[in-house]
This record gives structure tokens, sequence and C-alpha cells, in this order.
């Protein structure tokens, strides 16, 4: 009785031992996920302020002809207009005749374009680019549609929404950020057509009237989203 007693406080010893080595391995085993969960809660930056730069610039993306591309490469000698967009937002579908429109009209000013997909998080599916390539296709595309890899340029830019647009005049200054037209959802009931005006008062060399608007549409679904 007395020898159990003594070895008693050693077992105990040892148990606390074993426990605290199996928390340390459990501790080190959920650390990874730890770290994953933040860097999905990292939040998205601020929107591009009207009269910034044009960043990332100089990152080659993708395109749906097989091409490397940047934002350099886009640009035209009387600016560059970005958007993001992608294959299947709803939003996206009802502006799909207004995106042919003022991608088409860009084009014949010599204004740039580049349609980014920044969908990350859904690029095994409906935004892969596969699926690029055949919506592209479908559309007519006589632009480039470029793979924002891991939303860089979406980060970048803090853009958020599918369809969003950035204008940036020849000197590469963001003159106008946000939605095409005042009525995402219905062509019928558009009153103003913010960025069709915008680029007309920037080929002018007017200053923008209206500079910010807000977009509508989905959001964009980066990596842990």
């Amino acid at each position: 009785m007395m020898q159990a007693a003594m070895n008693f406080p050693k077992k105990l010893l040892t148990f606390r031992v074993s426990r605290s080595k199996v928390m340390k391995k459990l501790l080190f085993a959920a650390m990874p996920l730890a770290i994953v969960a933040v860097l999905a809660l990292k939040p998205v930056p601020d929107p591009l302020p009207i009269g910034s730069d044009m960043p990332k610039a100089d990152v080659k993306m993708k395109t749906t002809d097989g091409k490397e591309i940047s934002l350099n490469d886009s640009k035209g000698k009387n600016g560059l207009l970005v958007m993001f967009s992608c294959n299947t937002c709803p939003y996206v579908i009802k502006n799909q005749a207004r995106t042919a429109e003022v991608c088409s009209f860009a084009s014949k000013k010599w204004i740039g374009v580049a349609v980014l997909n920044s969908n990350e998080g859904s690029r095994d599916g409906s935004d892969s680019f596969e699926e690029m390539q055949e919506y592209a296709k479908a559309q007519n595309y006589a632009w480039k549609y470029a793979v924002d890899k891991n939303s860089v340029l979406a980060d970048a830019f803090g853009a958020t929404r599918t369809p969003e647009v950035f204008l940036f005049d020849k000197a590469g200054k963001l003159v106008y950020h946000g939605a095409i037209d005042d009525n995402p959802s219905d062509a019928g009931s558009v009153n103003r057509k913010h960025l069709m005006v915008a680029m007309d008062e920037m080929l002018e060399g007017k200053d923008v009237s209206q500079k910010n608007s807000r977009s509508v549409g989905c959001g964009i679904k980066r990596l842990g989203d």
C-alpha cells in the first residue's frame, strides 16, 4: 500500500507530461487551419480613389485567346477601360448588351479594353478558363478577357462586384469608377449612361462630371469566400 502511494505522484506527473505533449501536437496541427481562416477574412482594400495611377499595370494575365497581356499592353492612346466581370452572374448577363456597347465604343475611340475575371473561388467551376473561353466566344468579344489570378488586380483596385468598371485617361489616371449606368437591373429604365458620358467627357478633354457611382452586381468570389 505504501509503495502504491509513493508511485501515485510519479504516475500523475507522467500523465500531465503526456497530456501536455498531446496538447502541443494538437495546437501545431490546428495552426495551418487558423492561418487559412485569418487569410480568408482578409479585408478587401477600399476602392481606388479618383485621380490614382493605374495599379499593377505590368502584371501579366492569361487571356482567352491564349496570350498574356498586362494593363499597359491593353491601354490605347486615349486611355483604358477596365471591367471586372465573370460568366454567370445575373447582373453580368443583364448587362451583356450594354457591355458590348461600351466596349465597342471604347475600342473605336482608341480607349483600350480589358475585361477581367477575378473569381478565383469558382475557378474550378463556372469561371474556369475553359468556361471563360466559351463565354467570350458566345459574346463575340473583340477585346481581351483575362484571368486575374488570385484576384491580384481586384485587390489592387478594391473591386468587389461584377460588373464594375474603372476608366483611366491617356495619362493613366482614374477618372471614373462604378456602374455602366444608373439601372443595372433594367436596360429599358436607364436614365443616365454613366460610363458613356464619362468617356465622352474624357475624350473632349473635360472634367468628368460624375466620377463615381455605386456598382450593383454579384460579389467577386475570392479564395476563401
